[in-house]
Formats: structure tokens, C-alpha cells, sequence
């Protein structure tokens, strides 16, 4: 590929594909914490501010001068894609499918020419592959449901699928409601809480799979660490709520006794002005993360009253990495 980039490498590395978001730099803030350096690859990379963090860039879509940085990783983490909160035109439908497909192309090219192949591959999914699922609860084997963001959804999951790297194990982490307060839906909904406008989402009866922005990031560090972990995993807490109780939580959370409900109509009302789509709010699903439990994993916020209130009052360096 020609240019190659200084290592800058004395433990262990990990890729961060797509790192520049609020899942990769959580993410990048934590694993030097557990020893470990960081690449990510990103379109816009800045200026060095930690010395176990680089960032390269890449265009997300075909091999480059990063491919050599993969050589000898002990895991690449996949978190590339367009974010879904827009509207579904037909362009951003086209850019939220090829930025999850071609990024997983082209690590899966980069991989396959590496002399040293990385030992694990940790690929983001989303809990949307289910559909609006109701009351029904989701393990890791239930069934696709239906819609565009199922479309992406498997789309995503078969690109990743295809690779054939027999020497780089792969994980697929089916990823639910994130909290955190740096980026994510959290942050929305926040605001809008703290102006009254934190009521029920139209019938408010839809589930959210949610999970604290700390349990994930152990999530991803067990992926990348339990070499007896494989395949799919939904990455969500133990306990999903509906939409009515989780609003009722951050409402307590944040003193805001009441707000009112929101129909559906003005759902999508409010949906058009931020320019996104209602059915992000308007559909849910009940999904338990069973084979992460079955392998023992511990969670530090099994609960959302627990999770909210550290989140939104806890200092964050109290917080347990």
C-alpha cells in the first residue's frame, strides 16, 4: 500500500474503526485504562491529545495506508455507519446501507492481506433486526422482523458473514439503546425533558432495550478479551422498559414531575422538524442479552433507576470503567 505508518505501539492495539463518534470515543477513553493502545480510523482525524490514541484516516470504503496498521492488532472494532436519526430519503436510505456494508468490505479485504491477521474482530449490529416486536421477548435467536432498518440490518450482518478469515475470531454485537451523556438519544431527550416535553411517546406501551455506556464498553472489552466468544450477541441490559416508564425514570431523574403525553401525530410532527423519523420513538423491542448473561457477564446497571442517576448526576470519574 505503500506509506507506512510509525508504530507508536509498545502494548497491545486495538483498531477503532468509525471511532470518532460517541460509541468509539467512549470507547477510546476506556481501553487504555485496561493497557492498551488505540488507532482509530477516521475521516477526520485531529491532532494527537493522548499518547495511546492515534488517529488515521480512511475513507470507510476501500483499503488504504491504514491497512498496515491492522498487522499484528489484538482486535478490530467495527462502529462505522451513518447515524439513523434522519429521514429516510431515498439518498440517506442508500448512505446508511453502503457506509455499514462497504466498511465491512474493506476490513475484511484489509484483514485477509495481513501478515499477522488481528486476533478478533468485533463488529457493531443493532437490536433493529427484530422489528417492532411488542411484548414479545428477543434472544439472540429470534427472527428478523420487518422494514427498512431490518433491511440494513441484514444487509450489515451478511457482509459481515461472507468474510472468510479462519484465523481472526469474529463477534457480532447486536447493539441496544446506549446511555450515555456525550452523544446518543440520551442527550435529546434530555433537553427536551428540561422543557416539559418529556411525556409519554404515543402509546408508550413500545420497549426500550437500553444499556449504561459503561456496561457496553465492558462489553466490547469482553469481546475483545474471551477468545471463547464467538458470533452474535445482543448488547442491551437485563431489564428493557417501556417507553412510558423509561420517560417517567429520566423525568424523576431530572425534576421534572410531569410532561405531557405525546400522540402520535405529534410525534411525527416533531420527528419532521428534527428531521428524523418518528418510528425511531414509535417502535420498540423487549430483548434480553442471553448469551452474555449464560457467559457470566457481570453488569454494573442491571437497573435503570440506578443507571439514570449516574449518569446525570455522578461525576464521571467516579464512575467504574
Amino acid at each position: 500500500m505503500g506509506r507506512h505508518f510509525p508504530s507508536i505501539m509498545n502494548k497491545p492495539k486495538i483498531i477503532l474503526a468509525g471511532g470518532s463518534g460517541f460509541l468509539g470515543r467512549s470507547l477510546a477513553e476506556m481501553l487504555p485504562v485496561h493497557g492498551y493502545d488505540v488507532i482509530i480510523l477516521t475521516r477526520s482525524p485531529g491532532p494527537q491529545k493522548n499518547e495511546a490514541v492515534k488517529e488515521i484516516y480512511w475513507d470507510g470504503r476501500s483499503p488504504g495506508d491504514w491497512v498496515s496498521c491492522l498487522d499484528g492488532a489484538e482486535a478490530v472494532v467495527n462502529l462505522t455507519g451513518k447515524n439513523v436519526s434522519c429521514r429516510y430519503t431515498p439518498e440517506n436510505r442508500r448512505e446508511i446501507n453502503e457506509s455499514r456494508t462497504d466498511s465491512v468490505h474493506a476490513l475484511a479485504d484489509a484483514i485477509g492481506r495481513c501478515k499477522r491477521p488481528p486476533k478478533a474482530w468485533i463488529q457493531t449490529g443493532s437490536l433493529a433486526i427484530y422489528g417492532d416486536t411488542g411484548e414479545r421477548w428477543c434472544d439472540e435467536e429470534a427472527p428478523a422482523g420487518k422494514g427498512f432498518p431490518v433491511e440494513t440490518c441484514l444487509l450489515w450482518e451478511r457482509e459481515f458473514n461472507a468474510a472468510s478469515l479462519p484465523s481472526t475470531r469474529r463477534v457480532l454485537l447486536r447493539i441496544g439503546f446506549a446511555l450515555g451523556t456525550t452523544g446518543g438519544a440520551l442527550t435529546l431527550l434530555r433537553m427536551l425533558t428540561g422543557w416539559f416535553l418529556g411525556g409519554v411517546m404515543g402509546s408508550g406501551r413500545q420497549y426500550i432495550s437500553w444499556i449504561h455506556i459503561a456496561d457496553l464498553n465492558r462489553m466490547f472489552l469482553n469481546a475483545i478479551e474471551h477468545d471463547d466468544l464467538s458470533g452474535v450477541f445482543n448488547a442491551t441490559g437485563p431489564n428493557p422498559v417501556t417507553n412510558a416508564k423509561f420517560m417517567r425514570e429520566l423525568r424523576r431523574a431530572l425534576g421534572r414531575p410531569w410532561s405531557p403525553r405525546v400522540p402520535v401525530w405529534a410525534a411525527h410532527a416533531g420527528c419532521w422538524l428534527l428531521r428524523t423519523e418518528a418510528c425511531l420513538a414509535l417502535t420498540g423491542r423487549r430483548c434480553t442479552p442471553k448469551r452474555f448473561i449464560e457467559a457470566g457477564f457481570d453488569f454494573q446497571f442491571p437497573g435503570l433507576r440506578p443507571a439514570l442517576d449516574d449518569l446525570l448526576h455522578s461525576k464521571p470519574n467516579r464512575r467504574k470503567q
